[in-house]
Formats: C-alpha cells, sequence, structure tokens
C-alpha cells in the first residue's frame, strides 16, 4: 500500500492543476494546486459502498502562513483552514471543542460548530470529521452522502492532504481513520498522501501504542488484515509490552485485534499477556471499558478467558446505573455468551430494571428479559416491571422482541400478577401482526404460552396446516427435531387441555417419540447422583430392585425417572409385568436443574410433563432435592420415601 501510495503521490505531482479562487479579490498570486478528492464508485474501499464523487474547485491555500501544527478557519463565505505554529488553541479550548462536539446531535450542527471556531488543532479538525461519521454512518454507507459536499468538509480535507506533512502523528492516524469511516476512496488523494505519510512516521518507530492502533484499525479499514503495513504496526506493538501499556493503550489494542489483526489465531500468546495486565487494571475500568472489552472477548473468542469475564463482571455492578442502554444489551449479551452470573450483578439489575423498564430502548429490555431466562434466574421485581412496560410499550416492539419478552416467562413457568393483561396484549399482536412473524419464532412464543397454562387455540389451528408447517422446515434438510418437539407437546397440550380443540391434528410424521434429545430438549435430565441415593431408599422400601423401573419411555414421549406398578389392591407387580396394572406411579426425583436458581419454583417445561402426567392417569410423586437433602440416614431415606408413595399405607419391614 506504501510503496502505492508513493507512486501515486509522484503522479499526482506531474498532474497537478491550477484553479484560481472564485469568491472575493483574485490576483495572479492567488492560485493553488488542489488536486481532486474522488469518492469513487468503481475503487470502493474495503466496507464494500456504494460511493459517489466530489472535487474541489473553490479552497485555496493562503500562503502568507507558514505551518505545522493546528489548522485555522478564516470566517466569511469562504472557509479557509490554515496550519500555524503562531498561535496554536490552547488544551482547555481542545476540550471544551471536545465537548461541544459530542452534544451535536446532527452533521449540521458539526458544520455550525466549524464556522464559528477561531482554530482548530489537527486533531481537533480529524475529531470534527469523526463526529461526523458518527452521525452519518448506516451500516456501510452515509445517511447523507452530500454532507461530503458541504464547503466546511471540503475544505477540511483538503487542507489535511496539503499539509499532512506537518500534522501531528495523532492528527495523521486519526485524519486517516475519520476518512475510512466516512468512506472515502481509498485511491482519494487525500487518503494516499495520509497513507504515505503514514508509512514515514511509522518507519521511524516513534508512534505511541495508541496511535499505532488508530493506524492498523484505518489499514484494516482500507486493506484487511493482509495489508503489509499492519504487520509493521503489530510488531512495534508487541515490542511494547502489555505490561507498561496504560488503560487507553490496552483497549486500543483490544480493539485493533477486534477488527482484524488477531485473524487467524496469530496473537494468542499476545492475548493471554493482555488479559493478565487487564485483571490489574479491571477495578479501575468505568462502564465505557468494562462493556468495550467483554464485546472484544466474544469477538476474539477468548472462551479462556473466564477469570478476566468474572472479574469484569464484578466491576460491572459498580455501573449497573450508569451503563447506556447500548452498553448494558452488550453486557448481558456477553454474560449470556459465557454463561456467566453473579449474585451481585443480579441484585443490581433488580434495583435497576423497575427504574428504566419504561424508558429503556426495547432491546435493552428484551437482553434483560433473555439474560433472566437463560440464567434461569426467577426475579420478580424484574419480571413484573418487564410485564407493566410490556402492556404498554408491546406495540413498539417487532416480533422477535415480543416472542423473547415471553419466552423466559415459559421457561421459568411464572405468571406476573398482570398475566391476564400481559397475555391479552400478545394475543391482540398475534391477532395484528401475525404474519410477521418468522415461524420458528412463532412456533416458540406458542409453545411458550403453553407452558404457564395460556393456550392460544386459536393460532394452533393455523400451526397445524401443511403450509406453516413446510415454512417450519429449511430447505433442502429435515426439519430440527427440537421444532418437532415443540410441535408434538403443543399437540398434545392442546388434546389434553383443550378439550373443545376441533382444528387440524398434527400428522405423525410431525411427532417425536421422545422429548428427551441431545442438544435440545423439553425434558431435565434426571441428578444422577440424587437419583443414586432415591434408588438405594427404593430397593430398602420395596425389598428389591425388580419391583421398579428407571428412565421409562412413555407412549406420550415423556420420560419418567422411576416407575412403580401397582395392581387393584395396591400392591406393587415386578417391574417387568404388564398384566394386572391397575396403577403406575411416576416418581419425579426433581435435582437442582429443575428448579429456577433463587426460588424453588419448577420450571415451566417440569410444571408441565407433571400436570401432563396426572392427566393421562399416572400418580405423580415429586422428590425435590430440597427435601431429600435434609434427610439424614437410610431409615429416614426410606421413611420419607414411603411416606411419599404409600401415604396411607403401613410400612413393612423386609
Amino acid at each position: 500500500m506504501a510503496l502505492k501510495a508513493a507512486q501515486r503521490l509522484h503522479s499526482l505531482g506531474r498532474a497537478g492543476r491550477y484553479i484560481p479562487r472564485l469568491f472575493g479579490n483574485i490576483s495572479q498570486g492567488d492560485v493553488c494546486c488542489a488536486s481532486e478528492l474522488r469518492i469513487a464508485a468503481d475503487r470502493p474501499i474495503h466496507h464494500n459502498c456504494v460511493l459517489g464523487r466530489m472535487g474541489f474547485s473553490t479552497i485555496t491555500r493562503d500562503p502568507s502562513f507558514l505551518a505545522s501544527g493546528s489548522v485555522g478557519l478564516h470566517k466569511g463565505s469562504v472557509f479557509r483552514f490554515r496550519l500555524t505554529q503562531l498561535h496554536p488553541p490552547p488544551e482547555a479550548e481542545e476540550r471544551l471543542f471536545g465537548k461541544r462536539l459530542a452534544g451535536c446531535s446532527s452533521s449540521r450542527q458539526v458544520l455550525r460548530l466549524l464556522r464559528h471556531a477561531e482554530t482548530l488543532s489537527d486533531v481537533m479538525a480529524a475529531g470534527a470529521l469523526h463526529r461526523v461519521a458518527d452521525l452519518e454512518q448506516e451500516g456501510c454507507s452515509l445517511r447523507d452522502p452530500g454532507v461530503l459536499e458541504k464547503d466546511e468538509v471540503r475544505s477540511l480535507c483538503f487542507q489535511l492532504e496539503q499539509d499532512s506533512g506537518r500534522l501531528t502523528d495523532g492528527g495523521l492516524v486519526s485524519a486517516l481513520m475519520a476518512c475510512t469511516r466516512l468512506f472515502l476512496d481509498p485511491w482519494s488523494t487525500l487518503v494516499v498522501r495520509l497513507v504515505a505519510e503514514s508509512q514515514e512516521r511509522l518507519d521511524r518507530g516513534r508512534m505511541s501504542v495508541g496511535e499505532l492502533c488508530t493506524l492498523g484499525r484505518a489499514l484494516l479499514a482500507l486493506e484487511g488484515p493482509g495489508c503489509g503495513m499492519l504487520g509493521q504496526v503489530m510488531q512495534q506493538v508487541q515490542r511494547r509490552g502489555p505490561a507498561a501499556w496504560s488503560l487507553a493503550e490496552l483497549l486500543g489494542v483490544y480493539r485493533l485485534l477486534q477488527d482484524g489483526a488477531a485473524e487467524g489465531g496469530h496473537q494468542q500468546a499476545l492475548l493471554h499477556g493482555m488479559h493478565a495486565h487487564a485483571l490489574t487494571l479491571a477495578p479501575r475500568m468505568d462502564a465505557a471499558a468494562v462493556s468495550g472489552l467483554l464485546e472484544a472477548l466474544v469477538a476474539l473468542e477468548q472462551s479462556n478467558a473466564m477469570p478476566l469475564v468474572m472479574a469484569l463482571c464484578r466491576q460491572a455492578v459498580r455501573h449497573v446505573g450508569g451503563f447506556t442502554d447500548d452498553q448494558l444489551s452488550l453486557v448481558l449479551g456477553v454474560l449470556m455468551h459465557f454463561g456467566h452470573g453473579d449474585v451481585h450483578f443480579v441484585a443490581a439489575m433488580e434495583r435497576h430494571v423497575p427504574r428504566v423498564a419504561f424508558t429503556a430502548r426495547p432491546e435493552t429490555v428484551t437482553r434483560v428479559a433473555q439474560y433472566f431466562g437463560q440464567r434461569n434466574i426467577l426475579s420478580r421485581p424484574v419480571f413484573d416491571a418487564l410485564a407493566e412496560s410490556f402492556v404498554y410499550r408491546a406495540d413498539d416492539y417487532d416480533t422477535g422482541q415480543v416472542a423473547r419478552q415471553i419466552l423466559p416467562l415459559g421457561k421459568l413457568g411464572y405468571l406476573p400478577p398482570n398475566a391476564g393483561e400481559v397475555f391479552g396484549k400478545v394475543e391482540g399482536i398475534l391477532h395484528t401482526r401475525f404474519s410477521q412473524f418468522q415461524p420458528r419464532t412463532l412456533l416458540s412464543l406458542l409453545h411458550a404460552c403453553t407452558l404457564v397454562e395460556r393456550f392460544p387455540v386459536n393460532f394452533v389451528s393455523k400451526v397445524f396446516k401443511s403450509y406453516f408447517l413446510q415454512e417450519l422446515q429449511e430447505p433442502g434438510t429435515a426439519m430440527d427435531r427440537l421444532v418437532l418437539a415443540q410441535l408434538t407437546q403443543l399437540y398434545m397440550t392442546v388434546k389434553l387441555e383443550c378439550p373443545f380443540y376441533g382444528g387440524p391434528i398434527l400428522l405423525p410424521k410431525y411427532r417425536v417419540k421422545s422429548f428427551l434429545m441431545p442438544g435440545g430438549s423439553l425434558e431435565t435430565l434426571v441428578d444422577v447422583q440424587l437419583y443414586n441415593h432415591v434408588r438405594s431408599g427404593l430397593v430398602t422400601l420395596l425389598g428389591a430392585r425388580t419391583y421398579f423401573a428407571s428412565k421409562v419411555l412413555t407412549p406420550y414421549c415423556y420420560t419418567l425417572d422411576v416407575e412403580i406398578k401397582l395392581d387393584e389392591e395396591g400392591y406393587v407387580l415386578p417391574a417387568s409385568h404388564n398384566d394386572y396394572v391397575h396403577k403406575r406411579v411416576a416418581l419425579c426425583i426433581d435435582g437442582h436443574k429443575r428448579f429456577t436458581l433463587s426460588t424453588r419454583q419448577l420450571l415451566g417445561r417440569e410444571a408441565t410433563k407433571q400436570r401432563h402426567l396426572r392427566l393421562l392417569g399416572y400418580q405423580v410423586v415429586q422428590i425435590p432435592f430440597h427435601e431429600f437433602e435434609k434427610l439424614k440416614n437410610q431409615s429416614e431415606v426410606v421413611e420419607y420415601l414411603h411416606n411419599k408413595i404409600f401415604p396411607k399405607s403401613y410400612r413393612l419391614s423386609w
């Protein structure tokens, strides 16, 4: 890139053209070399965007100012930026300008701020371009490409191009980064000059780590990970060593690696050193640093950095109330990705969510529900607040957000106090926006409703139609087994609990034989240790292992942890006997994973399983872990099991 840039500059020196100033008094000396800044569609930037075209014809350099250090802006009808060492803006003025830039809510306000500025340093000038990019970027293009035609932007870019050699290192790399964010043509004269000058500064080896990171990110945007200069940047970054970096430099390197410099896993040794240094700095990180670093760990697939994730989660507790909506969404997404939870973080969220449930962005509110649902945390303050806000805000949510807020209620088996209003709202949305739901999202939503005994009969009939079933299937593949399991349980629910249902049936080819499946299941596997203790007690109680069966698959897709068969008089039959069976006892040995974390409430799928088994004629006996763990010896275990299974019978001693 640097060689190409040098060749480009050589050709520009021969091809430059002189353009007279079009405003004010013109004399023979008032001419300048104005090379055209192009934004060309035929040579797109790395982002693959649709680009426009722009040239300069009205901007001039005033030769009376010699150069370096800051950019001066003349007021009047022609905007002229000059570089000068005579009157650089004070540091306090730079900070004030930065605050005013941050307060601009449109590019028009940024341009107005430029028109009223007395002097601008190169860093301030680059900052103005960055703010325009912040406000105009939308995906890989600008909302209003015409902003690049404004005199203020054109003048600023022209002066940065002409005086690239006199810019500070920080101003140079920041200006180059701003060009990539504005999607300027990589072969425009401005970008070429800035890249060539950056190569010269890089060869000197005097750039700070922060400046190297900015340069590296700009090079990634221009040429991708294969850029030759990027390798030189990474060599200089690694020579400094992570232990000597400041927090800002550490975050800058994480961002550089996240943007693509770590592609191929070549920087893992560097990352290990960075993780160790980040652990020491975590207690001093602010909200932006915590969220940014967590995002980088996910992007870099650092599953081995759990100590750092836990440290950042502890620090996040302090910033829960200070996170922006985007930052909080990011933190929750990362914690879900790593499967990490913290009781102090949950407590902070329980205080924070009720205050912001009505004002936070829809995606943030949805992420909160998802996080608590994924972690199996039944927090009544959180879900009650989300339920209240859902009633008033659901019309502003997209269909995916509606589903993702209801799914946790079904998973946790929780009905908020205003459940009638919540599910009334859901029904209204289904009536008005049924066709807008993605097929699998809709199926998951209807299934979640049944887990809390809310039966969407009017919509189930549509789901069982052949057209919808075809929509559920990915082209060229067999239908997902979890989807088939949801369909099967949904059908079982309406047949068992909605006897008035008269809609289409679910064809046998769409039904599964077992809800217990690897990778995704509608049942929870039995806790092995708890099962072994119960089995030992049952052998003592019943006299032999032959009088009960384990892991029995029923004709109704559910798997029983233990099944005991009784004859008409209540005597226990051997498990192998199928004749004279009058009653079947289903023991549900419920370990920790079948309950919510914060309360001793069965998960929605487990409560539904036990409800269905009772409707199918089984005598369901629940053996919850929190009761069983209180038993001190084998005799207490046997007595407990007898009272549970045969509450009205006298126990015999074998």
